[in-house]
């Protein structure tokens, strides 16, 4: 499934900056290139720059890891539920409790690197795990409305979101 295909009523409105994030990819392919992207990306950015903070209360680079290896976790808990037909609504999360209740300052950069790795690889057997029909599959998380397949593309676009903020703000 190409990303310019994904109909807006599959996801929520607050999702679609994520979305727009990311242009004419298809699903599994883009998983896997930007988890090497991000990587290597990482990898560049100078070790006095992972604990920075731009800002008072602002996260930091290793915050913000691990706030997408959070976040990915839970999506692809949201994607796993809804696609095996799960009618349960599934509560929202508040990252922010996440980010106070982490260890990412720490870690190594490379720890968080590899469980973000691991995280990926997980969400990616997970993604090619399912049928066409399992990835149209709608549910609803955090009071809104969102396909399997809208799921996949959120956990790339906010991957992709952050990776901007990184190069804004921080370095």
């Amino acid at each position: 499934m190409n990303s310019n295909q994904l109909p807006v009523n599959e996801y929520a409105s607050f999702y679609a900056t994520y979305i727009k994030a990311i242009e004419n990819v298809e699903l599994i392919e883009e998983l896997e290139i930007c988890l090497h992207d991000f990587i290597k990306f990482v990898q560049n950015i100078p070790m006095d720059k992972f604990d920075f903070r731009y800002a008072e209360g602002k996260w930091t680079i290793k915050d913000i890891i691990q706030h997408l290896i959070d976040a990915e976790r839970v999506f692809s808990y949201r994607a796993l539920r809804i696609s095996r037909n799960d009618k349960t609504p599934l509560p929202g999360f508040e990252e922010n409790d996440y980010v106070d209740n982490t260890n990412a300052n720490g870690r190594s950069i490379q720890d968080l690197l590899t469980e973000f790795s691991a995280v990926r690889h997980s969400s990616l057997l997970l993604f090619k795990s399912f049928s066409d029909e399992q990835l149209t599959r709608i549910g609803i998380a955090s009071g809104q409305e969102v396909s399997v397949r809208a799921i996949g593309f959120i956990i790339i676009g906010h991957q992709k979101h952050h990776q901007k903020v990184f190069q804004e703000r921080y370095l």
